[in-house]
C-alpha cells in the first residue's frame, strides 16, 4: 500500500500524507460483526479525567474480529479487505464454508478469492493459523497467543511480525518485533505471515484538526504551566525544567522510567529482554 501525498494548497496540506487505500477491496463493513464502541473521554466510573488529552474525535463502531480462529479443518474464503478505523492494520473479512462471517487480520499477500484455513494440517501460508508446534522454525508469524485458547494477543499492528526461532522442552521460542525472544507453549496458536499495510508507519498527520479527529486533545508542556499546576512550571521566561530528570504532573519519575515489576511472574518465559546488546 502506497503513500499519497497533496499539492500544498494550505500549510496544513504541505506535509499531509495519507495512504491510497490500494489494498481496500471492500467500503462498507459487515453490519452482524460491528458493535458499539462507546466513549469514555479518558474518565473513569466518577467521571474524573484519569488519562488525560483524550475526547471528541469521530464516532466508529466495533469490528468483531476471530483473534481465536476457533473453527479448525473448515475452509474460508476471503469476501474483501476492509479498513478497520481501531487498528493500523487491515481487516479481511472471510466466509467459512457454513455461511460464518468473521473478520481476521488482513496479513500481506492475502486477496479476495484466497482461502484460509485454521488447525492441524494447514499449509504454511499467510492467513492459516496453526498450534506453533505445527509451525517449521524460522516462519514468520503473527496473532500470537500468549494462553491456548484466548485468542492472539502479540504482533497485531501494521506492518509487523514475530520469527519462530526454536522448539524445545514444550515451548517455542518467539522473536516478538522488539527484539525481545520470548518462550510460548507449543500448543497455542499463531497465523502465518506478515500484517500488511506496512506502510502507515511512514503516514505524516499534518495538522492539528486531524489529530482531534481522532480523538486526542490537545497536550500543554509542563514547562511552560505555572509551579502550582506543574513540578515543571515557573522560572523567569523560557526555563529548564529545574530537576535531575523530567516527572509527571503528580511527581512521579517520567521518560524512560522502567515499569515493569521487578519481580513479574512472567520473566521466567523472556529468554532475552528487547534492550540487550
Amino acid at each position: 500500500m502506497a503513500i499519497k501525498k497533496y499539492n500544498p494548497t494550505s500549510p496544513a496540506r504541505r506535509f499531509m500524507t495519507v495512504s491510497d487505500f490500494a489494498e481496500i477491496t471492500k467500503k462498507s463493513p459487515e453490519r452482524s460483526l460491528l458493535a458499539v464502541n462507546k466513549k469514555n473521554a479518558g474518565r473513569n466510573s466518577y467521571g474524573r479525567i484519569t488519562v488525560r488529552h483524550r475526547g471528541g474525535g469521530n464516532r466508529r463502531k466495533y469490528r468483531i474480529i476471530d483473534f481465536k480462529r476457533i473453527k479448525d479443518g473448515m475452509n474460508a474464503t476471503v469476501i474483501g479487505i476492509e479498513y478497520d478505523p481501531n487498528r493500523s492494520a487491515n481487516i479481511a473479512l472471510i466466509k467459512y464454508e457454513d455461511g460464518t462471517l468473521a473478520y481476521i487480520l488482513a496479513p500481506q499477500g492475502l486477496k479476495d478469492g484466497d482461502t484460509v484455513v485454521s488447525g492441524k494440517g494447514a499449509d504454511i501460508k499467510p492467513g492459516n493459523a496453526l498450534f506453533i508446534s505445527d509451525i517449521p522454525v524460522g516462519t514468520l508469524i503473527h496473532n500470537v497467543e500468549l494462553y491456548p485458547g484466548r485468542g492472539g494477543q502479540l504482533v497485531r499492528s501494521a506492518g509487523v511480525s514475530a520469527q519462530l526461532m526454536a522448539k524445545e522442552n514444550g515451548y517455542g521460542q518467539i522473536r516478538l518485533p522488539s527484539g525481545e525472544v520470548r518462550m510460548v507453549r507449543l500448543d497455542c496458536k499463531a497465523t502465518i505471515g506478515v500484517i500488511g499495510n506496512q506502510q502507515h508507519e511512514n503516514i505524516s498527520i499534518g495538522k492539528a484538526g486531524r489529530k482531534r479527529h481522532m480523538g486526542w486533545r490537545p497536550t500543554v508542556r509542563g514547562v511552560v504551566m505555572n509551579p502550582n499546576d506543574h513540578p515543571h512550571g515557573g522560572g523567569e521566561g523560557k526555563s529548564p525544567i529545574g530537576r535531575p530528570a523530567p516527572v509527571t504532573p503528580w511527581g512521579k519519575p517520567a521518560l524512560g522510567l522502567k515499569t515493569r515489576k521487578h519481580h513479574n511472574k512472567t520473566d521466567k518465559f523472556i529468554v532475552r529482554r528487547r534492550n540487550d546488546k
